[in-house]
């Protein structure tokens, strides 16, 4: 299956250089460029991309804006059934803005990727990103959240929200707060890779989240996961 792909980033050498990498690998199609997070959000809207790496500091609008706005569009078309799948958004960074990043992730980003990084891990994390994993490794993930979320506690979902969820999707919830895969969290709790799934997606639509990443940052704001080195409540 094709991987379409939509750059934005306001720097014209990095956006053309991801351009001719995903132009030239095999398996991807890039489908649009933008300049600026406008740019992105209309892009987004008429191409429908899989991926979007998007870039925080960008004119018009930011990153972290444009992507808000993408997933808001996405919810408000979701009966579409050509669009059942919203698009996985990867926040591209220099990593000296772990705040803005955060914030990402919680307004939805599935992860995010260094400038820097190699043209090979790029592609692979493209193709991770694409199959609905969270892109960079749990524990660094894990690092950013719990260095901020005990500032934005109870912001993102309140009580009422986490109340809407059944027992099991809770536990699931807390098991991929604390970065577990549907296979793992399948052996933890004795049940099928398929119903993980589908406890997965129902949590998940309950709480209008848009990726894994998100839902950690849910589990940790909303205390399910304590930000300690004791990862949850139940040890």
């Amino acid at each position: 299956m094709t991987i379409r792909v939509l750059i934005a980033d306001d720097q014209a050498l990095i956006r053309a250089g991801l351009v001719a990498l995903f132009t030239a690998a095999p398996g991807f199609e890039v489908v649009g460029e933008a300049a600026d997070g406008g740019q992105a959000v209309a892009l987004a809207a008429r191409t429908s991309p899989d991926v979007i790496l998007m870039d925080i500091r960008m004119p018009v609008l930011d990153g972290i804006a444009a992507t808000r706005q993408v997933l808001a569009a996405h919810r408000d078309r979701a009966a579409d059934p050509d669009r059942a799948e919203p698009p996985r958004i990867v926040v591209l960074t220099t990593f000296d803005l772990p705040e803005y990043v955060y914030t990402a992730l919680g307004e939805g980003a599935s992860g995010f990727l260094v400038k820097d990084t190699p043209p090979e891990r790029i592609i692979s994390a493209v193709r991770t990103i694409a199959a609905g994993d969270i892109l960079v490794a749990p524990h660094i993930t894990h690092r950013l959240i719990e260095t901020y979320a005990q500032h934005h506690r109870a912001t993102a979902v309140g009580a009422p929200q986490l109340a809407a969820l059944t027992a099991r999707e809770t536990e699931v919830l807390r098991l991929v707060g604390n970065g577990l895969t549907n296979a793992q969290i399948a052996q933890r709790l004795v049940l099928s890779e398929a119903t993980v799934k589908t406890h997965v997606k129902r949590m998940m639509g309950k709480l209008a989240l848009s990726s894994r990443a998100q839902a950690v940052v849910v589990a940790y704001e909303s205390g399910l996961i304590v930000p300690t080195g004791n990862r949850d409540r139940t040890g």
